[in-house]
């Protein structure tokens, strides 16, 4: 019954899910808090807070870098990395910047902002890949 009713048909889509869903403004907003709690750390002695905050800093690297690695394996496809051939080696830099040895690992405001610029070329990327 349901062969005569129903035909397979071949479909495609850029993503896995509906537009809207993917957007690296969500590793930006990330981004930003870190470099908020990066100042104020600067300005307080605090132990109790410094480890507050190093928690907190943490976390938001980790979801920068979640954030990221869902852009760059469930949205950006083959078409997108011809087009921009520097995207792999970007998201490579951007989610080291929020690893370890980058925002996760440091207080430096310079490697928040490093982190910020290369968010924000991947932003420019992915609006480009938005208009086709």
């Amino acid at each position: 019954m349901f062969r005569t009713r129903f035909t397979p048909v071949a479909v495609s889509a850029h993503c896995d899910l509906p537009c809207g869903v993917y957007d690296p403004a969500q590793a930006r907003i990330e981004a930003e808090s870190i470099k908020a709690v990066c100042k104020k750390v600067a300005d307080n002695d605090d132990a109790d807070f410094r480890v507050r905050a190093a928690i907190i800093k943490e976390q938001r690297s980790e979801l920068v870098k979640h954030h990221l690695w869902v852009l760059w394996t469930d949205y950006f496809k083959p078409p997108h990395f011809e087009k921009f051939p520097e995207l792999h080696t970007l998201v490579n830099e951007a989610t080291k910047l929020a690893g370890a040895s980058g925002t996760k690992g440091s207080f430096d405001e310079s490697v928040a902002d490093d982190l910020l610029a290369k968010i924000d070329r991947i932003a420019e990327i992915f609006a480009e890949t938005k208009k086709a």
